[in-house]
């Protein structure tokens, strides 16, 4: 009787579905997170609204944002006129739609190539560590020694306006934080035994730093990246509005801030409609930030 009780053996196959979990991608898993929370994704369709607009700028303006019309001069709303126009006759609408196109070139210009500088400083500091490691984070605190929007406006002032201007003096003086970051994800990644492995089988420092170290130490950076962008679009509204930025007749959020805020009696939206495109781009892109943060973020694994 106690033989036929035995139970009877099962398959390994059977055992091992039966105990592991169920496996979920990581794709999954961020888009659960990414798309579960009403900001981010409110965020996210502010973001793509925005960058359709830039894309679809000639189709979607009523007029053209540099034909003026001086019989037209600081209207308020109307059918013809959504937004009315400014002091010189043009379409406010049309000018903050054509305005996305230079926020979001600057934006993406700027924050990606001080990510592309400042990432690679880092991570040759952190690998090489030693005197280059010395050498780059010397330089580096030097720089962010200096308040940021001062370095920005040394830099504009002595350079001139424009948009390349812009470009540059607001990515470099971004390359400090993004070299610093990298390098603190660097050193810590750069401990782990799949590196110390590529080392021992003879793989090259670049190929380390390339194929071992960056891929590991770049999701949370991409927080950093998205959000400057936000950051990026406030500073080149801030330079423009002081006009030492884009200059006119270029149609620029913060430039329009400053034209109109002389008229604010008579036609406030010259001022507050630009302003409310600037809210939201940066609102859009925070929120993009911080949703890639939850979802990236090791320590919220299984939390969210």
């Amino acid at each position: 009787m106690a033989d036929n009780l035995e139970p009877t053996p099962q398959p390994a196959d059977a055992i091992g579905a039966a105990v592991a979990p169920p496996r979920r991608s990581e794709w999954r898993r961020f888009a659960r997170v990414f798309f579960g929370r009403k900001l981010y994704l409110i965020g996210f369709i502010i973001v793509v609204i925005i960058i359709l607009t830039a894309i679809f700028a000639p189709l979607i303006a009523p007029y053209d944002p540099l034909v003026t019309d001086l019989y037209a001069t600081k209207q308020g709303p109307s059918s013809e006129h959504w937004l009315g126009t400014d002091q010189i006759g043009r379409d406010v609408l049309s000018r903050i739609i054509y305005g996305t196109q230079i926020s979001l070139i600057i934006g993406f210009s700027a924050v990606f190539a001080s990510a592309i500088v400042g990432m690679l400083l880092g991570l040759v500091a952190a690998h090489f560590g030693g005197w280059v490691f010395a050498v780059i984070m010397r330089i580096m605190d030097a720089l962010m020694a200096l308040p940021g929007i001062i370095l920005v406006l040394l830099i504009a002032g002595l350079a001139g306006g424009g948009i390349g201007v812009v470009i540059f003096a607001l990515g470099f003086g971004a390359i400090p934080g993004q070299c610093r970051m990298m390098c603190g994800l660097a050193l810590s990644v750069k401990q782990n035994d799949y590196v110390l492995a590529g080392r021992a089988m003879g793989m090259s420092n670049w190929r380390i730093m390339l194929t071992q170290i960056f891929p590991n130490a770049f999701p949370p950076l991409m927080v950093g990246i998205t959000m400057g962008i936000g950051g990026v679009v406030l500073g080149e509204a801030g330079l423009s509005f002081l006009g030492i930025g884009v200059m006119p007749p270029t149609p620029s959020w913060g430039g329009m801030v400053n034209d109109g805020q002389r008229y604010l009696l008579q036609n406030p939206l010259l001022s507050i409609a630009p302003g409310i495109a600037i809210m939201l781009l940066v609102f859009g892109f925070n929120m993009v930030g911080d949703g890639i943060r939850d979802a990236v973020d090791p320590k919220l694994r299984g939390v969210l």
